[in-house]
């Protein structure tokens, strides 16, 4: 195991925390008025399902879990069930769409993704940390509105809505985070 400070903690990645095995499933950092920085973190315990939610101040330090980790492709989604395949052995698993989280919006047929697996058994997964998405509607630009730094709102080919500047428009091809959904570029 490894240890990692409070605001280094990420989506994918599995902790122990009270003895126990807990998969991160989101975060959130918080810069509050009064008093420190802190990342909200939410946790899915990796064996009985169970979600908890827990702060972490920077200076506190968390234990990660050194898992096997394996590169897998992004198939199909069948249902509420994600296929993926093992690229070194060919073998096909099948995770649950809840597995995955809120990111199962960002997967892309062929995508390439990190399958943490800890004696032999999914346990995490890991996605590219941006994904490029083509936006479908974007908001009008408000008069005015380009003189200050002011974003837009749009909704992209996977329905996530997020913030863009004001030059986007609808068509153009963005570059998005997958931890939080939220614009980085336009697309090259």
């Amino acid at each position: 195991m490894s240890k990692v400070g409070g605001n280094e903690v990420r989506p994918g990645m599995v902790i122990e925390l009270e003895g126990q095995l807990w998969a991160v499933v989101k975060t959130q950092s918080v810069k509050p008025g009064k008093g420190g920085a802190y990342n909200q973190v939410e946790l899915k315990n990796v064996i009985s399902g169970t979600k908890l939610n827990e702060r972490f101040r920077s200076a506190e330090v968390v234990e990660e879990v050194q898992l096997e980790r394996r590169d897998f492709q992004f198939l199909y989604a069948n249902g509420d069930m994600l296929a993926f395949m093992d690229n070194e052995t060919y073998e096909q698993i099948e995770l649950a769409t809840d597995f995955v989280g809120d990111r199962v919006q960002f997967l892309q047929d062929g995508m390439k993704v990190i399958v943490q697996l800890h004696e032999s058994k999914p346990i995490g997964i890991a996605l590219p940390p941006q994904v490029t998405l083509t936006i479908v509607e974007a908001d009008p630009v408000t008069k005015g509105q380009t003189a200050s730094a002011s974003y837009k709102s749009a909704t992209l080919e996977n329905g996530l809505r997020t913030l863009v500047p004001p030059f986007i428009e609808s068509g153009t091809r963005i570059v998005v985070s997958t931890d939080d959904g939220s614009y980085v570029k336009r697309a090259e």
